[in-house]
């Protein structure tokens, strides 16, 4: 382990993005620079790599370092802020660590702040991997989604904007507000901004529409907390699966395919009060140093 941080030495009183190597891998579209050290970056610096036009161009930032003797991830949103958790972004760490050598186990953990995830990395080529990782035990907790009420939120009836729908909240280490009901992109994309800041979500929701296709097979669209509408959301996949259970939409304690715009996720419910295990591929696109 000590070999993998201590590869690149920093100056932490003197760090510039000239004394950075970067790598850029995606999960399905999810897009992620990736360095590996310490966080030194403010909020408008990673702001400046994220945009797509003038920076590097991602949905988010990744920091691998270590932590209690574990590999641990940091996540940093194309808009400053930062999430407790970003399913995407742990397979491509998971896939980084592996695929560099850092660890020699197809199996490992990885720290976050939302806990710490094990993972299994199948390497099918130089520059992608499937990578399962074994997600939080799902809580439809108000504590856990930080609600503003006291009660859960499962099939709650609202009207937003004079559109009725339903919403269930659900933790993944992060909050979600998944919505079931039949609404047109036009509406996905007026609605999803006044959920994401409704009152009863103070720190602010993920929010995803979902279909039931079939039985064990959902479709779903995320507007992602500080990145907006998103190619793939992997906790938004496992909280639309966990929803789908938890409202007899999809049963439980088997495998649910989540088609997202960038591809399907499978997700493998588990029995009440056991975690979710996340399957899907991260890809490396190139690496590079900034000028």
């Amino acid at each position: 382990m000590a070999k993998y941080f201590n590869r690149f030495k920093y100056n932490d009183n003197a760090m510039t993005f000239a004394q950075h190597h970067f790598y850029k891998y995606h999960g399905l579209g999810n897009d992620f620079i990736l360095f590996e050290g310490s966080e030194h970056f403010s909020p408008e610096e990673v702001i400046a790599l994220c945009d797509r036009h003038r920076g590097i161009g991602a949905d988010g930032v990744l920091f691998i370092t270590q932590r209690n003797s574990l590999p641990y991830m940091r996540v940093i949103n194309s808009d400053g802020s930062i999430p407790e958790m970003c399913g995407n972004g742990i397979r491509c760490a998971a896939f980084h660590i592996r695929r560099t050598e850092t660890i020699a186990d197809a199996v490992f953990q990885i720290d976050t702040d939302a806990g710490i995830h094990e993972v299994k990395v199948k390497i099918q080529s130089p520059t992608e991997a499937e990578v399962q990782v074994q997600m939080q035990t799902p809580s439809f907790e108000a504590s856990a989604i930080l609600l503003s009420q006291p009660n859960k939120l499962i099939d709650q009836e609202f009207c937003i904007e004079q559109t009725p729908l339903k919403l269930t909240a659900v933790s993944m280490g992060n909050p979600h507000a998944v919505c079931f009901d039949d609404i047109s992109k036009e509406q996905r994309i007026k609605l999803a901004p006044q959920i994401q800041n409704h009152e009863l979500f103070p720190k602010g929701a993920n929010v995803g529409f979902a279909q039931v296709l079939a039985a064990q097979h959902l479709r779903l669209h995320v507007y992602e907390r500080g990145a907006g509408w998103t190619q793939a959301c992997g906790t938004g996949a496992c909280a639309a699966a966990a929803a789908a259970v938890q409202t007899k939409r999809a049963d439980g304690n088997t495998s649910i395919q989540v088609d997202l715009p960038g591809g399907s996720l499978h997700i493998q419910t588990g029995k009440e009060n056991s975690p979710t295990l996340m399957r899907g591929p991260a890809v490396l696109v190139f690496e590079g140093s900034s000028l």
